[in-house]
């Protein structure tokens, strides 16, 4: 007799519980643009219902954030002042160093992430310092590091670098112990991929590069055991946890990288991504939410501890 596997969906009780892979709340972080200033809670037109954030603004968001169970945050800052080197990214009075104190205060359960890159530091939008027409990789090192050291020492629970520096966790490992930070977690945007899904975000950071593009440093897409390299490197190097990045079009890369490496596997649910679905279903072409939780539980099985999406709060609402 041929046995029948619909037995098993037959109903939602039992589809609940022969449930191969879940998606929690505990898995979820939130990211956050934030920028200098009060009152400010900016739209930004390419991803909908997500703004940028004054430190005021941002304690009222997160509060939602909390209170809904998730547990991370995660901020990129954008600050009104940009030049060649980029000299904002170490400063103890900027826009994330005063976040991360100010949602530590309101939040002290909260983790706190923070993006280590100058692209949206710097008049070119690069994400490192350019020296004749070229990003200097060694030059951007020890600017990388300092600005993960401004992060800590504000309270930061995780840095997060995602220049794709050679060399740049091995840099930002050695400057946080200097500085006394080695309880300070190290997650690295170990295989980021030069992607076409990032539009939106650039446009939110305002980090579009103004010549040239990122290939030159960022993954070529159709590599996969490149992409392992870098994170065995990154590992080596003293990563306490690594980043796939985008998500959707690299779930092969997250199942390489779960089958081969131990550590905490994170992935990003870029915005091109999010701006496709929010597009899609404005047109209603697709469900919205369903298929929200469709993308998201397909990037845990593809093996994602930690997911960083826009969709946080709205995925936790429906996963209750």
């Amino acid at each position: 007799m041929n046995p029948s596997l619909r037995r098993l969906r037959r109903t939602p009780a039992l589809r609940r519980l022969f449930t191969e892979t879940r998606l929690s709340r505990d898995n979820l972080i939130e990211p956050f643009f934030v920028v200098p200033g009060k009152s400010v809670r900016a739209a930004i037109p390419s991803m909908p219902a997500v703004y940028r954030f004054s430190v005021d603004t941002l304690l009222t968001e997160v509060e939602e954030t909390a209170k809904l169970g998730i547990p991370a945050v995660l901020l990129f800052g954008v600050p009104d002042k940009k030049d060649p080197r980029a000299t904002l990214t170490a400063q103890k009075t900027g826009v994330v160093p005063t976040a991360i104190k100010a949602l530590k205060k309101a939040f002290p359960d909260l983790v706190v992430m923070t993006d280590v890159c100058v692209c949206s530091y710097t008049n070119h939008g690069h994400c490192g310092i350019v020296v004749g027409g070229e990003v200097d990789n060694d030059a951007t090192l020890p600017i990388l590091a300092k600005m993960a050291v401004s992060h800590a020492d504000a309270g930061a629970d995780v840095v997060a670098p995602s220049a794709m520096m050679d060399n740049q966790v091995a840099a930002i490992r050695a400057g946080l112990d200097a500085a006394g930070h080695t309880k300070t977690l190290l997650l690295s945007y170990a295989a980021k991929f030069a992607s076409a899904f990032y539009g939106p975000f650039r446009d939110a950071a305002t980090s579009t590069p103004q010549f040239g593009d990122r290939r030159g440093y960022q993954m070529a897409p159709p590599n996969v055991r490149e992409a392992l390299r870098e994170i065995e490197v990154d590992i080596a190097q003293g990563a306490d946890a690594v980043m796939v990045k985008p998500a959707l079009a690299y779930l092969d890369v997250i199942r390489a990288a779960r089958e081969r490496f131990p550590l905490p596997l994170a992935a990003y649910n870029v915005s091109g991504e999010y701006a496709m679905l929010k597009a899609a279903s404005a047109n209603g072409w697709i469900e919205e939410e369903r298929a929200m939780l469709e993308m998201l539980t397909a990037i845990r099985r593809a093996g994602a501890d930690t997911i960083i999406t826009y969709f946080a709060r709205a995925a936790a609402r429906m996963i209750g």
